[in-house]
């Protein structure tokens, strides 16, 4: 009888560690799937900024050379690749705070349509830095989970890549923060 009841008990053992190894496996699939949703949102983000950001520059309501500078910033930030998104879209973050600057702002909000143009930046900039950070929280929680010496031996997450982060600079003109 000892003998049937050690092999319950491995029986019972395996049974636990089948379990875990499944729940495990299917945290991190959910957290890759999560991360690639974030980086969805974040992505999308990224473009309407620069899409709002092109509408002002070629809305005729900024100087000449804050327009250009802003359309440029803007579509290199649109255009790029991977590799150079994140410099691309910290250059347009610091291109917004050096033409829109308290004196710019105020006398944007004076023009007719500029209000909404400048309300519409700030709620871009506000999602942008949202997006990002659930980004990379969600990169952060994989790499958590990615890191357990159970995921590890038992190759867990399989040929999937460990998700990076994203880091760029994405602090809105002060006069835009409400």
């Amino acid at each position: 009888m000892p003998a049937l009841e050690e092999l319950a008990a491995l029986v019972v053992l395996a049974g636990v560690l089948a379990w875990y190894l499944t729940y495990t496996a299917g945290r991190l699939d959910r957290l890759h799937g999560r991360v690639e949703g974030a980086r969805a949102a974040l992505d999308a983000q990224l473009v309407r900024r620069a899409t709002v950001t092109l509408e002002l520059a070629g809305s005729g309501l900024l100087d000449p050379a804050s327009s250009v500078l802003l359309a440029d910033a803007a579509h290199s930030a649109r255009v790029a690749g991977d590799a150079e998104r994140e410099l691309a879209e910290s250059n347009l973050s610091q291109t917004l705070r050096a033409a829109l600057d308290d004196d710019a702002v105020q006398a944007l909000r004076e023009e007719e349509g500029g209000d909404e143009v400048l309300a519409d930046l700030a709620a871009c900039a506000m999602r942008v830095r949202l997006a990002r950070r659930f980004l990379n929280d969600a990169v952060r929680a994989t790499g958590v989970v990615r890191a357990q010496r159970v995921v590890r031996w038992a190759r867990l997450a399989g040929r999937a890549a460990a998700p990076a982060g994203f880091e760029m600079d994405d602090e809105p003109p002060p006069a835009l923060e409400v």
